[in-house]
């Protein structure tokens, strides 16, 4: 596979052919009388996040991107590939396993997270400052009260909670959503972090509100040189976070990485069908969507206990052709790319490949036209929920 970043910045986490497979919901007595199928949550991906990077993860409910990002920070043990912190197997520092050279409580102190709802993430029976002081007591023991509440009080002041005595001595319920993510993110940097997953951090708040807390997120990331990877379904989200970052938009589809590149070259000139298909479906960039159908076969998501065979996605790609049913394209370089940043896993991105020889698969029945309006009325929805 091609590298899938760019630039000379040194690696912070390198991920290489992750699995995360899960056993399904399986009833009682398929316990009993056989193996319980597996949930192939992310199947073979391997991704690169380098110093003050940005990256955002998106796709449909399901497709793997907050478990991909949950194992890139260590939260999440892969079932095969390998996750490295600057050059450290952290699975093998964890288990204490051959020549450790990066401890794993240091690896577990540089990787922090952000969850969609502060408020389950933060003790309600604590004043805001002892919730910020706990790291600082664990990690910088040679700071004493003083300088604990210094540099709480001027983080606060930082991200806008002022005056910061006032809002130290507060409880989670007496802020708002934004404030408490505010608290959240204060949390994470006060451990000056390498990286942070910030998963589906802005969904909650009020669209008013997300811009300005995507600039903060963007603000505090270039002031303390930490690298982001965020989670979202909302693909307009990610290209302002990531265009405003030079950073890199990753597309998901069931558990495998199709598409990845700077915001611009995505958004402009997309590869993979998948990618335009959640385009068609964020209303803010309809400009780029150029087809008023929806993109798609059928707007229904694959069994992912049971992906389909070759490309996953050629079930519901109105591109798919018998080539596509065979084997998957692997994630390679858009050659039309100056930047050398772009790869897409779709065999269009070849102009000699057997795909355009092969025979276009036959769409299926037409439904009656009352149901057909309805699916392509359900489409948008469809593909803006799900976490």
């Amino acid at each position: 596979m091609s590298e899938t970043t760019g630039g000379d910045e040194e690696t912070v986490i390198s991920m290489e052919d992750v699995e995360v497979h899960f056993d399904s919901s399986a009833s009682f007595l398929d316990g009993i009388f056989g193996e319980p199928d597996k949930v192939k949550a992310v199947d073979g991906v391997s991704l690169e996040i380098t110093e003050n990077e940005v990256v955002a993860l998106v796709g449909e409910s399901g497709c793997g991107k907050t478990t991909l990002g949950k194992t890139a920070i260590a939260a999440q043990r892969p079932t095969g590939g390998s996750v490295k912190f600057r050059g450290q197997d952290v699975w093998d520092a964890k288990d204490g396993k051959g020549d450790v050279q990066i401890p794993h409580e240091e690896i577990r102190k540089s990787l922090q997270i952000i969850h969609q709802d502060p408020g389950s993430s933060l003790n309600p029976n604590r004043k805001v400052v002892k919730i910020l002081e706990a790291p600082l007591k664990r990690h910088n023991k040679d700071l004493n009260i003083q300088d604990r509440r210094a540099r709480i009080h001027g983080m606060l002041e930082t991200v806008g909670m002022t005056p910061p005595e006032d809002y130290s001595h507060r409880y989670p319920h007496q802020l708002s959503g934004g404030e408490k993510q505010r608290v959240a993110l204060i949390r994470a940097l006060l451990m000056n972090p390498d990286l942070i997953l910030a998963d589906e951090a802005i969904s909650a708040l009020d669209v008013s509100l997300r811009i300005e807390m995507m600039d903060l997120f963007l603000e505090l990331q270039d002031m303390f040189d930490t690298s982001f990877v965020f989670i979202s379904h909302d693909l307009s989200n990610a290209w302002y976070l990531t265009e405003k970052a030079d950073g890199l938009i990753g597309i998901m589809y069931l558990g495998k990485l199709v598409e990845i590149g700077p915001a611009r070259e995505i958004l402009e000139n997309p590869q993979h069908p998948y990618t335009k298909a959640l385009m068609w479906a964020t209303p803010d960039l309809a400009m780029t969507a150029d087809d008023d159908e929806m993109p798609l076969r059928s707007i229904d998501v694959p069994d992912p206990v049971d992906p389909p065979t070759g490309c996953r996605f050629h079930t519901r790609c109105p591109e798919a052709r018998e080539a596509c049913k065979t084997e998957m394209p692997p994630l390679d370089a858009v050659e039309a790319d100056a930047s050398g940043r772009h790869n897409a896993a779709c065999y269009r991105i070849y102009d000699d490949h057997e795909y355009w020889d092969s025979e276009p698969l036959p769409l299926e029945e037409e439904e009656d036209e009352e149901a057909g309006d309805a699916a392509g009325d359900d489409g948008a929805a469809a593909f803006g929920s799900g976490d």
